[in-house]
């Protein structure tokens, strides 16, 4: 089963002004889940628009980008101020984000298949099916092909995950085949909003276009009332016959 992936950014900003200069912090908070492994602090420090010293949870210590950062970035890391500032990917960020965001971290949507033909590119198979999937979250999804109960594996080729714009994805998956008498062939769809594998069989007649179903209900039905009237006939003409009176002649 696919597992869901989500990347947010939690930002905080403050801001002071001395004679004309402006220095401010930017602290944020980058995860893909609650768990505190999936956490990255970063604490950056701009004065006059230019970043100068930074501390990342993933390095472990503060960085300086100019000569007045360097030589905070070597006090702060060699004092009490690294440590407290470590334990604030959990008490700043962690608490943050399970308080405010628990709902995108923990929302999911069940994705809707439609299963149709297509004409292949090339001329070496018959027939080609797509397996279109929409509206799901998060954006990991595995489709697969079934052929008579078994994973079809050549001859599959899949688009990336697109995003609609609206948190939901979509993803295409084309099976190129020559068909075969009464085979089955089914699209499998894992995900992490479904508790188990969902699989769509293909109908065949769902494949002919329709014009051509139109004509061939037409003939159905014109077959069906051509039946019943030569029904209807017959019966009519057994009844006429059992009121006839046979005289002999002589």
């Amino acid at each position: 089963m696919a597992s869901s992936f989500l990347c947010l950014s939690l930002l905080f900003i403050s801001l002071s002004t001395a004679d004309g200069f402006k220095m401010y912090t930017v602290d944020r908070c980058n995860f893909n889940s609650t768990d505190l492994k999936d956490i990255q602090l970063i604490d950056s420090y701009y004065y006059n628009m230019m970043e100068v010293v930074r501390f990342d949870s993933n390095v472990g210590e503060y960085v300086g980008y100019t000569e007045y950062g360097v030589k905070n970035a070597e006090l702060w890391n060699s004092g009490a101020y690294l440590t407290q500032v470590k334990t604030e990917k959990e008490t700043y960020c962690q608490h943050n984000i399970g308080g405010w965001y628990s709902n995108p971290l923990s929302k999911s949507a069940t994705p809707y298949v439609r299963l149709h033909s297509s004409t292949p590119p090339s001329g070496i198979h018959q027939a080609m099916l797509v397996c279109s999937v929409y509206d799901f979250y998060p954006k990991n999804i595995k489709v697969s092909w079934l052929r008579d109960g078994q994973e079809v594996s050549a001859d599959v080729t899949s688009t990336e995950e697109m995003a609609d714009g609206d948190w939901y994805y979509q993803t295409h998956s084309h099976l190129e085949y020559t068909p075969r008498s009464g085979e089955k062939i089914s699209c499998v769809v894992e995900h992490a909003s479904l508790e188990k594998p969902l699989i769509t069989d293909w109908d065949p007649s769902s494949s002919m276009p329709e014009s051509e179903r139109n004509k061939l209900a037409i003939g159905a039905s014109g077959l069906i009332l051509g039946l019943i009237l030569s029904l209807a006939g017959f019966i009519y003409y057994r009844r006429k016959a059992r009121g006839r009176i046979l005289v002999p002649s002589n």
